[in-house]
C-alpha cells in the first residue's frame, strides 16, 4: 500500500529574471517586471510530498521529522532572505524562474531522500502561480 506524506514550509527570497546574454530591451519584452535590476521578492510556500510503503513496524512512510529536517536545511536555510541571483550557487547561470526554482529544490530534497521514496514538489510563487514537479 503507497501513501504520499506531506510537509509544507515557508521562505522568502528576492531575484530578477533575466538572461545575461540578451540585451535589456529582450529581457524586457520577455520578462517584463521580472526583468526589474532592482530585482523583486515572492513569500514562497512549498509542499514536499513523500510516496513510498507504509512500514509495517512503525506505521510510517516517513518520519515527518526527517522530511521538515531535509526541507529546514536543504530548502529554508538555503533559500530563505537570499537574494537568489547572487546569494544561491544553482541560480549562478540558471535563471531563477519557478520552474528552475522547483526543479533545484526537488533535487536538493531527493538526493538526501532514500531511494526507495517518490517525491513531488509544489512551488507556489503566489497564492494562485505555482508550479509541481516530480523528476520527471
Amino acid at each position: 500500500m503507497r501513501v504520499t506524506v506531506s510537509r509544507r514550509a515557508h521562505f522568502n527570497a528576492a531575484h530578477r529574471l533575466y538572461r545575461k546574454d540578451w540585451s535589456f530591451e529582450k529581457n524586457d519584452a520577455v520578462f517584463g517586471l521580472c526583468n526589474n535590476p532592482s530585482f523583486h521578492g515572492h513569500n514562497y510556500e512549498l509542499i514536499a510530498s513523500v510516496t513510498g510503503e507504509i512500514d509495517p513496524e512503525t506505521g510510517y512512510v516517513i518520519d515527518v521529522k526527517i522530511l521538515k529536517d531535509i526541507i529546514k536545511t536543504e530548502v529554508e536555510d538555503a533559500l530563505d532572505h537570499k537574494n537568489l541571483n547572487i546569494d544561491v550557487p544553482e541560480f549562478k547561470d540558471l535563471n531563477p524562474t519557478a520552474e528552475n526554482i522547483v526543479v533545484v529544490i526537488y533535487d536538493k530534497i531527493k538526493a538526501k531522500l532514500d531511494p526507495k521514496f517518490d517525491l513531488e514538489v509544489v512551488l507556489y510563487e503566489t497564492p494562485r502561480n505555482f508550479v509541481t514537479y516530480s523528476g520527471q
